[in-house]
C-alpha cells in the first residue's frame, strides 16, 4: 500500500487509467469481431462499413497511447487486405501453395 500522498494519488490515477485503457481495447476487439463476422458472411458492403469503424477505433486508441501506433497500422492493414478479398476466392495458404508446387 502506498504511504505518501503522492503515491496514493498515483495509485488512483493508475487504476482509473487502467479501466479506461481496458474499455478502449475491449471496444476495439469487439469492433474487429464484428468486421470478421461480416467478412465470414461474405457481406462486402457491411465489411467496408465495419472496416471504417475499426480504423477509427484503432486510430483513437493509438492517439491516446493505449496501443502503439504501429499496432493500429498493422490492424488496419491486415483487415483491409481481408476486406478486399471478400467475395473473391480465399487466398491460398502457405501449405496449400507448397503442396501444389510439389
Amino acid at each position: 500500500m502506498p504511504h505518501s500522498a503522492s503515491a496514493k494519488k498515483r495509485n488512483r490515477q493508475n487504476l482509473r487509467n487502467r479501466e479506461r485503457n481496458r474499455a478502449i481495447k475491449s471496444d476495439l476487439k469487439t469492433q474487429v469481431r464484428k468486421l470478421l463476422d461480416a467478412i465470414a458472411a461474405g457481406d462486402a458492403a457491411k465489411a467496408k462499413d465495419e472496416l471504417r469503424a475499426v480504423a477509427r477505433k484503432a486510430d483513437r486508441a493509438a492517439a491516446s497511447k493505449t496501443i502503439h501506433k504501429n499496432r493500429a497500422a498493422r490492424i488496419k492493414s491486415r483487415l483491409t487486405t481481408r476486406v478486399k478479398n471478400v467475395g473473391a476466392a480465399a487466398p491460398a495458404t502457405a501449405k496449400a501453395r507448397k503442396a501444389s508446387k510439389a
